[in-house]
């Protein structure tokens, strides 16, 4: 399952559950597992509307981390495989 396939990008020290890199592994999975959903269920709406807040969280989240710390942020987006946020 795609949830299992990620967890191991993270270090484990990494792994503790309040760190923002877990919550973003966390949201990233979860927006993953709804795209292969909608690709489905094109008409399913509620769920589409929880993809959008997830990646909403997501992206507040990954700004807070750009902000931080640079390093580890562009260490993550390299390792999950996402785009750079704009942050305006």
């Amino acid at each position: 399952m795609v949830k299992n396939t990620f967890i191991s990008v993270i270090s484990q020290k990494e792994k503790i559950q309040g760190s923002v890199e877990f919550q973003i592994l966390s949201f990233t999975n979860k927006i993953r597992r709804l795209t292969l959903h909608l690709e489905l269920h094109k008409k399913d709406y509620v769920s589409q509307r929880g993809l959008r807040k997830i990646m909403g969280k997501r992206q507040r989240l990954l700004a807070y981390l750009s902000k931080k710390n640079k390093v580890r942020y562009n260490k993550l987006i390299g390792q999950l495989n996402i785009r750079e946020t704009k942050i305006g």
